[in-house]
């Protein structure tokens, strides 16, 4: 059920950047004025400036540069039957609640956002750096009831999506790393993390995980990172409207998962990764388990391996592995 801020949000932002009436938003509330002043003012401590005017009423000035839970439920406009949200000040990892939550029984779909994280993750149980509330934690909870052989493109098509969504909103460049990283210029923005159980033969709970930097100010990263993390921000000289791109991600991901678990993907996803592919061509070693393979990346087959092409001029698929650019000339 919508709180008063969320509705009064609503309001405002279907108006913006007009004014709204204090008198209409006490109606639509069933309330006093007073009671309406003393909702504005929960928002005021959240972040939100308004202007106010006798006679005028109110209009949005500036918004949280944090999320925002009943902002991003006002934005939201893709919203599949059930879909609930949550956002949480501090978690060890979203992708964690997101399973403790299935496992509880939380209708799906759902999102879990975090402002940080203590222990969030990524592939190989790695530390992913989660203590700044300029950026983005989410992970997304499903139960496709699908094969599991079907999955084996989804953390890839998800990727790609995220790439375009970056692209369009931002208007910047970037680039997806096989199988889950995000990056810019060779400097990693973020992360994808998914993780499924399977339950006789089909995939029973699915939780997709991303972490994007956003806005981490340039000169903050931790001495390991200084090197190859960047920031969305960083790149667009500005920064970003962190709930509006929350929104344009959930909306995103929610669409594209409907899209995969109908089969509708196919058509398109061979383009989507080559538009954004940054291996195609490039000298690499993978590494698999103990063992070394070099050669030049050919592309994905149909079913999400890399092809490598060794010095020998065979090709080779992997299913998984870890990539490592090589320095050339």
């Amino acid at each position: 059920m919508p709180t008063a801020e969320h509705i009064i949000l609503r309001e405002l932002l279907a108006r913006d950047p007009h004014w709204v009436s204090g008198s209409k938003l006490a109606a639509r509330l069933g309330v006093s004025r007073v009671a309406v002043w003393q909702h504005m003012e929960k928002l005021r401590a959240a972040g939100f400036i308004f202007d106010a005017q006798r006679a005028r009423g109110y209009r949005i000035a500036a918004r949280p540069a944090t999320l925002h839970a009943p902002l991003l439920e006002a934005q939201l406009k893709v919203r599949p039957r059930g879909f609930s949200l949550l956002v949480l000040d501090e978690v060890d990892s979203t992708n964690d609640e997101a399973a403790r939550q299935l496992a509880a029984g939380r209708t799906v779909p759902f999102a879990v956002l975090a402002r940080r994280q203590t222990r969030g993750r990524g592939r190989f149980g790695r530390v992913w750096h989660s203590a700044s509330a300029a950026n983005l934690y989410a992970s997304f909870a499903f139960r496709p009831r699908v094969e599991p052989g079907r999955m084996q493109t989804f953390t890839l098509w998800m990727g790609v999506n995220i790439c375009e969504l970056l692209a369009n909103f931002a208007g910047v460049a970037p680039g997806i790393k096989w199988p889950n990283d995000i990056l810019f210029g060779g400097r990693k923005a973020g992360g994808l993390l998914t993780e499924a159980r399977v339950d006789a033969d089909e995939i029973r709970d699915l939780v997709f995980g991303l972490g994007l930097n956003v806005n981490h100010p340039a000169g903050s990263w931790p001495a390991d990172l200084a090197r190859r993390a960047v920031a969305l921000a960083e790149l667009t000289g500005a920064p970003l409207d962190l709930n509006r791109l929350a929104v344009a991600l959930i909306g995103r991901v929610l669409l594209a998962y409907q899209a995969f678990v109908d089969g509708e993907h196919r058509s398109n996803f061979a383009d989507l990764w080559n538009r954004f592919d940054v291996l195609r061509g490039q000298l690499v070693t993978l590494l698999e388990g103990g063992r070394r393979h070099s050669g030049i990346v050919s592309g994905l087959d149909d079913e999400g391996a890399l092809i490598l092409r060794d010095p020998l001029g065979r090709m080779q698929r992997f299913r998984a592995g870890e990539v490592t650019l090589e320095k050339t000339g």
